[in-house]
């Protein structure tokens, strides 16, 4: 069948439940429109109970945490950021906000995050050089887990914070423990792809009460204690409305079945794929790792001297799209983006590799039974 048989396959769409409207129509009923209100402190407490953190500040985007977070973290003109190049845009971008650099990791192929071992070397490295790096960029991939242990010793060793982006991560744990919560600072994002979603928004949280309070100041114009508007310093126009809160409390409701969801649609895909020459799902989870498998992603394997070469990753995407089927290639890796050409990196091989050799496929928790049969079944076509 060709792509006008069938409704159209989103890679990761918005996914309502019932409660959400609840929520909303109480802040229409009482007017409760503008942008702070009672769904925004509901929202807040619902996401320091999910992650485990005392102190948490709803924004109206995941990259508007980023910034604010390493402005906490004392990010400014000249400083150095230590990020993974294998990443989206928004991590580096926000590092630019400040006026900063940032320095690029190559990745390790057991999560696909950053690497602890050229971590060490571009520390070692920015450091023989006489600069120290101000901050570490900890992002947790496709909602898998980084090597949490190994590179929280290394920031602790070389004494650099830790700004944690766990946008993609919602419901994801290390040992048991929420990501999010390893950071002095972490970020979510509830952009209409995420797991969870406000439509457009991002929440920040942290173990400090101070920094909390720093990014509400910072969050609503900075605008100083007096009765008029007095400023001395520069704010930003960040926090999420009242209205989007609501939305956000009745999709935090929802957390653990659509953890439990997305899970599922990763080991149906594992299962039904397995057949396919060179195709692999994955990457596995480490020991200790428990990640909420946000997007379901495939690798391609290098061609084999004996064996038919598996179809390369930008065929398989047009196949999909051949039956209304969205998927998408890994994330072009930062180091290979033209906005960052000027940046440090060190390694780059293996995000790289995987950039060249990836894929992800839909895994919105309302997919059927059907929609995935759907995909496995174009998969298999264009495998011959």
């Amino acid at each position: 069948m060709r792509s006008q048989d069938h409704d159209r396959l989103y890679l990761s769409p918005p996914h309502l439940g019932r409660h959400e409207l609840n929520y909303v129509h109480k802040a229409i009923e009482d007017n409760w429109v503008a942008p702070v209100g009672p769904n925004l402190d509901g929202f807040e407490a619902d996401i320091c109970a999910a992650v485990g953190i005392p102190f948490c500040v709803a924004l109206n985007s995941g990259t508007a945490a980023l910034h604010l977070g390493l402005l906490l973290l004392g990010v400014g003109p000249g400083d150095e950021v230590l990020c993974p190049s294998f990443t989206f845009v928004a991590t580096a971008s926000a590092v630019r906000y400040c006026g900063a650099a940032p320095v690029f990791v190559d990745s390790e192929y057991d999560t696909w995050n950053i690497c602890p071992q050229r971590l060490r070397e571009a520390i070692e490295d920015r450091l023989r050089r006489g600069k120290k790096p101000k901050a570490l960029l900890l992002v947790h991939l496709y909602g898998m887990p980084a090597k949490v242990p190994e590179v929280l010793a290394l920031a602790a060793e070389f004494d650099i914070p830790v700004l944690e982006d766990a946008a993609e991560a919602l419901g994801s744990c290390w040992e048991g423990q929420p990501l999010g919560s390893f950071g002095r600072v972490g970020v979510f994002s509830f952009n209409g792809n995420k797991i969870l979603t406000t439509s457009g928004g991002g929440a920040l949280v942290a173990h400090d009460r101070a920094l909390a309070e720093r990014a509400r100041f910072l969050a609503t114009q900075a605008k100083d204690d007096a009765p008029h508007y007095q400023h001395a310093e520069v704010g930003y126009n960040y926090r999420l409305s009242n209205i989007l809160a609501g939305i956000g409390r009745g999709q935090m409701e929802l957390l653990a079945d659509r953890v439990k969801r997305r899970r599922e649609i990763f080991a149906w895909y594992r299962e039904h794929l397995a057949a396919l020459p060179g195709l692999a799902v994955g990457p596995a989870e480490p020991p200790g790792a428990r990640a909420n498998r946000w997007l379901t992603t495939v690798l391609l394997a290098p061609p084999a001297p004996d064996a038919a070469p598996a179809p390369p990753p930008e065929a398989l995407r047009r196949a999909l799209e051949a039956h209304n089927i969205e998927s998408r290639p890994l994330w072009k890796p930062m180091h290979l983006q033209p906005l960052f050409a000027d940046a440090p990196m060190y390694g780059g091989a293996v995000c790289t590799d995987l950039f060249a050799r990836g894929l992800c496929l839909p895994s919105g928790t309302a997919m059927t039974e059907a929609d995935l049969r759907r995909v496995a079944g174009a998969l298999r076509e264009a495998f011959g």
